[in-house]
């Protein structure tokens, strides 16, 4: 009998959680503590209906028994395809805050499925503690740890922060029409042109909000929750709006987060939820380093005084005199003591060289082994990591980068067919615990290390938090 099977990671960081995993007449439950992988199958002879072959995905976070949160979607055994329910769009699946508790999750559709990518639907889970003010409590006022270097701190970041919503985007495609964001897309992304180029006299146009939410959107948390799951450092690209576009009232002519020529999240509006969370933690430290990979030239970037402009403008109308802004020195030099006294709590870098794991090569890919076979040969290099500002482990994917994934991703584009999140739980179950096993001996105790991810989760946090007490215990 026909059946469609959905591909299950699980991350449990707390204790006494429960995760309940159930499609008709098979039901999982996880309490072990760590990463878990397995597989459901929704088959049509256990769907008691003869003409409707829909079976339901579940899962149930419990706390001693209570149930915290239920989120499900209805699987065709028949098509495959996965619709309805609380997990149909990567937007209804904001992360949940729930006493101490944060639960991340996300839920791509396969379809019937795509060589290379995933035959299974992909779902992850992931259950940890609220790390609002994980700095402030692994390193309290007046601990020994609050006077060890600050470099000794792993910093969980959001990968392209500023594409978390498509609510720049869907205020240019109303102005604009989808065949001038197609434009964009073709002139800027070489790899999308040649995938544009297969599909001669595909209306791209029409499914231009699809095609981003496919390609560009990699957050789907809102800067505050990300900030209170644990970021605590961010890469940000302000620009202006493309040229073809700027100056036709689509959006307000300021900076915004670019992803190629697509905007996201306005400049002004990211410094002024960095400097307010700040302000709201007091002993919290974020680090932003501003930086214009991938950014074309039609898409002006900012002059110095005008990045000055933007930020003094943040901390003169939301810090209330409690913020001062440090620089790469600090991050190097200063203690997590002497950042406090200081009220150095925004540490500004701008293109500063990093030692990043990334490569074209090893990132495109699907199941995320290429990335972890990296780490090692790129972390090797004891003197390269001395000579950085800092270390940046990339774990997310680009899976972009393949072009028959990059051809699916355009032609099924859809809010849950994202090839970014199809990688997500194949790639974190492998990255972060070689990331949990390895970096206190690989990376340099005396430089800050970065660990990057997609979808930001409670796991990618909560790896770095334990990395970042055993270096600062040492």
């Amino acid at each position: 009998m026909p059946s469609k099977g959905v591909q299950v990671f699980t991350y449990i960081g707390v204790p006494d959680i429960s995760i309940e995993l159930s499609v008709p007449k098979q039901t999982i439950t996880r309490r072990d503590q760590g990463f878990w992988s397995g597989s459901l199958e929704v088959e049509a002879r256990n769907i008691d209906s003869f003409f409707n072959k829909k079976g339901r995905f579940t899962f149930k976070v419990f706390h001693r028994g209570n149930q915290i949160t239920e989120q499900w979607i209805d699987v065709n055994a028949l098509t495959g395809n996965a619709s309805g329910g609380t997990m149909e769009s990567i937007a209804e699946t904001p992360s949940i805050f729930h006493d101490n508790f944060i639960i991340s999750y996300g839920l791509y559709e396969a379809g019937p499925g795509h060589d290379p990518l995933p035959n299974q639907h992909q779902c992850y889970v992931t259950v940890t503690q609220n790390y609002t003010n994980w700095i402030t409590n692994l390193a309290p006022p007046g601990s020994d740890f609050e006077k060890k270097p600050f470099h000794r701190l792993v910093l969980p970041s959001a990968h392209d922060v500023g594409m978390n919503s498509m609510e720049s985007s869907a205020a240019l495609l109303r102005k604009v029409g989808g065949a001038v964001v197609s434009t964009m897309l073709t002139r800027t992304d070489d790899k999308v042109c040649r995938v544009v180029d297969k599909l001669s006299g595909y209306p791209i146009e029409l499914i231009a909000p699809n095609i981003i939410y496919s390609l560009s959107i990699t957050q789907k948390d809102s800067l505050e929750s990300m900030l209170r799951i644990g970021a605590r450092y961010f890469e940000f690209r302000p620009a202006r709006l493309h040229s073809s576009i700027r100056g036709r009232d689509a959006l307000p002519d300021k900076l915004y987060f670019m992803h190629s020529a697509i905007p996201g999240m306005g400049y002004d509006t990211f410094l002024e939820g960095i400097v307010k969370f700040l302000r709201a933690n007091k002993n919290e430290i974020i680090v932003v380093q501003l930086r214009w990979d991938g950014v074309p030239s039609d898409c002006a970037h900012p002059s110095s005084e005008e990045k000055k402009q933007y930020l003094e403008k943040a901390i003169r109308d939301h810090a209330g005199g409690e913020i001062n802004v440090g620089n790469l020195d600090d991050m190097k030099h200063r203690t997590i003591s002497e950042l406090r006294r200081d009220k150095k709590r925004l540490l500004m870098l701008d293109s500063v060289d990093t030692l990043s794991t990334y490569t074209d090569d090893g990132n495109a890919t699907i199941n995320g082994q290429s990335i972890v076979d990296a780490f090692p040969r790129v972390l090797e290099d004891r003197g390269a990591q001395r000579r950085a500002g800092f270390v940046l482990i990339q774990c997310q994917a680009t899976a972009t980068n393949i072009q028959k994934a990059l051809l699916h991703s355009i032609k099924d584009a859809g809010v849950t067919t994202s090839v970014l999140l199809a990688t997500k739980g194949l790639c974190d179950h492998k990255t972060l615990p070689w990331c949990r096993d390895n970096v206190v001996d690989r990376c340099e105790l005396g430089k800050t290390v970065v660990l990057m991810n997609d979808w930001l989760d409670g796991a990618t946090v909560d790896v770095a938090v334990g990395l970042s007490r055993r270096r600062l215990a040492k």
